[in-house]
This record gives C-alpha cells, sequence and structure tokens, in this order.
C-alpha cells in the first residue's frame, strides 16, 4: 500500500503541477482540500480524471460519496486499491 500511497501522492503533485511540493512534504492522512493540502473542485476534477487515465476509475456521481473518497490520500489509494482495473 505504501508504493500505491507514493504514487498517488506523485501524480497529485504531477497532475496539478504543484511545484516546491515533494512526496514527503504531503500527509498521507492530511485532508486534500480546505486546511489540508488546499485543493479545490478544479483540483479535483483533475485529479478525477488523472486517476481515470492511469488506474481506469470511473467516479460515482454521487458527490457525498465521491467527497469520501477524496478526504485524504490515503482514502484515495483504499479507492484505488478496491477499484482499478488491471
Amino acid at each position: 500500500m505504501c508504493v500505491l500511497i507514493d504514487e498517488i501522492k506523485t501524480l497529485i503533485i504531477e497532475t496539478l503541477n504543484l511545484e516546491d511540493v515533494t512526496v514527503a512534504d504531503i500527509d498521507s492522512d492530511a485532508p486534500l482540500f480546505a486546511d489540508g493540502l488546499g485543493l479545490d473542485s478544479i483540483d479535483a476534477l483533475e485529479l478525477g480524471v488523472a486517476l481515470h487515465k492511469r488506474y481506469g476509475l470511473t467516479m460515482s456521481p454521487d458527490l457525498d460519496e465521491t467527497r469520501q473518497h477524496f478526504a485524504s490520500v490515503r482514502r484515495v489509494a483504499d479507492y484505488v486499491a478496491a477499484n482499478r482495473s488491471c
């Protein structure tokens, strides 16, 4: 799981062009939005597209469910591990 978490952190950094942010800077359990990493709704959309391209995921149209999956890097990794296509 640690490898997947680091992959997702790298994907976030690359997809969102987070300059001066490293994998080590991102806390796996910190919120991705608001007080955590500070992402916004556009970032969530871009990240969703990147996750779809990389792992073949399709996010639920249910906004509450999707928010739960994007709560933290660890929650994204859990979702990817459970739902990615091989």
